[in-house]
């Protein structure tokens, strides 16, 4: 007989009757269990009991379910994560999801401003010891990334902020960094933390960096106060160049004007010059060819007439004995011109013989001489 034939009780898709097929059977074993674990008794449920521990589950399932409500205010972005990976990123308002441990959600400020302060020692370019204290202002512009893309991304961005400060210092000598261009250090120091979290995908926007205080060791005090004053120096010197050429740039375009100006008269004075030449010229050939001999003769008297005019002059008398007697009367007439006017008490007292002029004395020959001794 084989071990499954009916009648040997081997059956085995064969219920055993012993077995609860009732739906308030299973609902009174789960019930006397919970009764158990809240601390009820172990015995025998009473009529209508069954009833009681299903709305009690029931509550139980409602108020679970009541945890997945939350809101989110205007300034934040919900999070939604369902088993540990990213879901939806809900807007400001009342949302649910599923009670916790199936999803949960993180609340993200992405208007809010953080900051940190942060101090630090490093090396400048020119091997210098410096203190900083700064402060870094941020905010969490990128909810899934921020959440998700770094792990502890507040940790990351300090990191970050001192790789990005000591690029920067390392490069700068203690002179620029005590100086009055921090901003430009800082503004650099914005530069390249953001360049990195951007890379990084952190969701983080730098919005600020300010340098508060830059300290140096007292033995480098003599060092920083010479170098302030040359600084110093340099800016009165620059001052002063600037004052100058203010002054001397209005003279020397004034200079400028007035030289083009003279140039522009003497360009039309020759010009005009020229023409008056030219038509001089024209006038004189056409007299020329009218009447050449006279032309020529008046041409000669002029041309004479300009270079004696001008020159000293000896007369001779070609009839004389040929004795040369020199009298500079261009230097008699301009002595005579330039004497001042006496009166006659003043030429009787002190001047008893006049003198004579220039148009007074007379030029003798030895004939006229010998006539006057004659008489």
């Amino acid at each position: 007989m084989a071990w499954n034939e009916s009648g040997n009780g081997k059956d085995p898709w064969k219920r055993d009757d012993n077995e609860p097929n009732d739906l308030d059977q299973i609902v009174q074993n789960w019930q006397r269990r919970i009764s158990s674990l809240l601390g009820g008794g172990g015995g025998r449920q009473q009529p209508g009991g069954g009833t009681g521990g299903f709305f009690l589950i029931i509550l139980l399932l409602v108020a679970w379910g009541a945890t997945g409500f939350y809101r989110v205010d205007e300034a934040e972005r919900g999070v939604v994560q369902r088993f540990g990976a990213y879901t939806v990123t809900t807007l400001p308002g009342l949302h649910w999801h599923l009670p916790y441990p199936l999803e949960t959600v993180d609340l993200v400020n992405i208007n809010a401003v953080s900051n940190y302060a942060y101090r630090t020692e490093m090396l400048t370019a020119d091997e210098q010891y410096v203190f900083i204290d700064m402060v870094v202002q941020f905010r969490r512009t990128d909810p899934v990334k921020y959440s998700f893309e770094v792990v502890e991304p507040d940790l990351t961005l300090q990191d970050v902020t001192e790789s990005a400060l000591r690029e920067v210092v390392g490069t700068s000598e203690l002179e620029v960094l005590i100086a009055a261009r921090r901003d430009e250090i800082a503004s650099r120091s914005r530069e390249v933390l953001q360049n990195t979290l951007d890379s990084y995908g952190a969701g983080i926007t730098v919005t600020s960096i300010s340098l508060e205080n830059v300290n140096y060791p007292q033995a480098v005090q003599s060092a920083v106060d010479d170098a302030q004053k040359a600084r110093n120096d340099s800016e009165r010197y620059s001052f002063e160049a600037d004052a100058y050429a203010r002054d001397i740039i209005p003279k020397a375009r004034g200079n400028a004007a007035r030289i083009l100006q003279d140039a522009q008269g003497y360009r039309d004075r020759v010009i005009a010059d020229a023409e008056g030449e030219a038509a001089r010229f024209e006038a004189m050939l056409t007299e020329y060819q009218r009447a050449p001999q006279v032309t020529r003769q008046r041409l000669y008297i002029d041309a004479i007439e300009e270079v004696y005019g001008n020159s000293n002059k000896v007369f001779l008398d070609s009839e004389g004995s040929g004795n040369l007697l020199y009298l500079p009367i261009d230097r008699l007439l301009d002595q005579e011109s330039r004497r001042e006017p006496v009166t006659d008490m003043t030429r009787s007292a002190d001047s008893p013989t006049p003198q004579q002029s220039p148009t007074d004395i007379r030029v003798e020959s030895p004939d006229m001489r010998e006539r006057r001794v004659r008489q």
